[in-house]
């Protein structure tokens, strides 16, 4: 590990959070590409809708791995974004290709940002148990994000 710039935090600590961050930054990564993959591909009633909203979450995703990668280094660790490793580390299984309706993508989309959000409060209470609130409290910030995210992208869902 490199220098700290994070003071009260072990060694220890500091190596889990970093560890704990990284898998956190593949899955953001993971979800934005996602992202651009619905935006790209989608098709049908609602479409510039969804499409121009995408845009403003994927922005705010990349806002979110930054922030994480960020704290990475803060804690003397090293971000750790290539695509091969977000490939290796994501929980996300691959995006379908094969779907182009704006209903198909909503729902694949706001399954995904789910996921995440769930693991995001699983780190959340790993970071808090560990000490370190200030990770706890960023990651508490970008779990925001997705929730309110998902609930944006998921209001195009048709209702039942």
């Amino acid at each position: 590990m490199r220098e700290r710039y994070a003071s009260g935090i072990d060694d220890a600590t500091a190596q889990k959070m970093t560890d704990l961050l990284n898998a956190n930054l593949a899955n953001l990564i993971d979800l934005s590409m996602d992202s651009k993959q619905c935006h790209w591909n989608l098709q049908g009633t609602g479409f510039i809708g969804v499409h121009q909203l995408l845009d403003d979450t994927y922005d705010r995703l990349t806002e979110a791995f930054d922030t994480v990668a960020e704290r990475i280094v803060i804690l003397g660790g090293k971000a750790n974004g290539i695509s091969k490793r977000v490939v290796e580390d994501s929980i996300l299984e691959t995006y379908p290709t094969d779907i182009t309706e704006v209903d198909q993508h909503v729902r694949e989309l706001t399954n995904r940002y789910k996921t995440i959000a769930a693991s995001l409060r699983e780190a959340i209470d790993t970071a808090g148990e560990a000490g370190d609130e200030d990770t706890a409290d960023l990651l508490t910030e970008v779990s925001r994000t997705i929730d309110k995210d998902a609930w944006f992208i998921g209001a195009n869902a048709p209702k039942k």
